[in-house]
């Protein structure tokens, strides 16, 4: 593991090029590594609230460490491991102490550590001096971290909303698109494209997002009792578009559908009508241009799976408890070349106004929620059996 130097025994902490030479002992760091230990269902609790007494007294130099100690660590490490940074943090700055401005910033600025670790950093520095961190957010632009990355967007707003007032729409809209090309917040990309149409700019949101908005689409089978989660229909088990099934009313053949929505929404009713207690199925190629990892970012309210490739990636047998862009998030593999996209949405028996929506939203991205495209030029060049 890539930061496994940074734990238990070490006595040193490399941080952007200096050393931090540590006080602590190996008491100390056994209570680093109880922390990091602690998981789900109150493991570790017991030991975990004896290891924070004991670096609760801690002098501040010591929270470049901590920040550090949270680097791959699970959700559960994290939380402990943040509440003893704040508790020290916290204790030193009502004692007036000076706090380790310097190694707080050249662990900021070390994009080899996790991005949550890497954005507290920069809280403590904003809450520490303001103005050091005013003259860092600039840089935060392209930014691994979304957190950070928000902030000097934010900053980029204001700067383009003052061109706006200046009467400099040419250098205002140049500032809108800076920040559009690196937003990856919907509030803030929603924010950006209005301004732009208000400038009279065209935004292609889809283009933005990397929604996949053409599709081959077969229904509708069955979802009686809700079972068509479970079942297996004939696209799970013997996919090729050329295949008839038997649907509800007979057979029934793949469609090409294709959707203008500005945020990708694939929707059921468009071709079947509003049916319910029904099954469909989507699918799709993405192109990729070399083999690496992504990330396929699913909105959906019905009950739903996804295979990539021929494999189950996950599902969820609920329906109707709301939808928005990128509510699951799914790490993948993709292949170079050809990938296939199979979807699974079933519509349940709900006759209410809100239960209506058969329909789902996908899009390919990286961790960061940057778009990944599919290779179009390669896609005339690749067979797909």
């Amino acid at each position: 593991m890539k930061h496994t130097r940074i734990l238990l025994a070490i006595l040193t902490l490399e941080l952007g090029g200096s050393e931090i030479v540590q006080s602590a002992d190996i008491k100390f760091s056994k209570a680093v590594k109880v922390l990091r230990e602690v998981g789900s269902e109150g493991k570790g609790n017991i030991a975990a609230s004896q290891a924070m007494e004991y670096l609760s007294k801690s002098d501040k130099e010591i929270i470049p460490v901590l920040l550090s100690a949270m680097d791959e660590a699970n959700p559960f490490a994290v939380n402990y491991l943040r509440g003893a940074i704040e508790f020290i943090f916290n204790k030193s700055l009502s004692e007036g102490g000076a706090l380790p401005l310097v190694e707080l910033g050249e662990f900021l600025l070390n994009k080899s550590h996790d991005t949550k670790p890497r954005a507290m950093a920069f809280d403590l520095i904003k809450r520490t001096d303001t103005g050091v961190a005013n003259r860092l957010i600039p840089g935060f632009l392209g930014d691994p971290s979304v957190d950070l990355r928000r902030e000097a967007i934010a900053k980029l707003l204001i700067n383009a909303s003052d061109l706006v007032k200046q009467n400099k729409k040419p250098a205002a809209v140049l500032m809108y698109r800076q920040a559009l090309d690196a937003s990856r917040d919907l509030d803030q990309i929603q924010i950006i494209s209005s301004e732009l149409r208000e400038l009279g700019r065209n935004v292609n949101l889809t283009q933005h997002f990397g929604f996949l908005t053409n599709w081959n689409l077969v229904g509708p089978f069955h979802n009686k009792d809700r079972a068509g989660f479970g079942e297996v229909f004939g696209p799970e088990k013997d996919f090729d578009l050329n295949t008839e099934y038997k649907g509800i009313d007979g057979s029934i053949t793949w469609k090409k559908y294709s959707t203008n929505d500005e945020y990708g929404m694939v929707d059921f009713n468009e071709p079947y009508g509003s049916l319910k207690e029904v099954t469909g199925y989507a699918h799709t190629t993405f192109i990729s241009a070399s083999d690496q990892p992504a990330e396929l970012r699913l909105g959906c309210k019905n009950a739903w799976k996804i295979w990539l490739n021929g494999k189950l990636v996950f599902g969820r047998d609920e329906y109707h408890r709301g939808m928005r862009i990128d509510q699951y998030k799914l790490p993948v593999q993709l292949k170079k070349g050809a990938n296939i996209i199979l979807i699974k949405a079933c519509q349940n028996e709900q006759k209410e106004e809100w239960t209506v929506e058969w329909q789902f939203q996908l899009r390919v991205c990286d961790a960061t929620g940057t778009a990944i495209h599919s290779n179009i030029k390669a896609s005339s060049e690749v067979v797909v059996n």
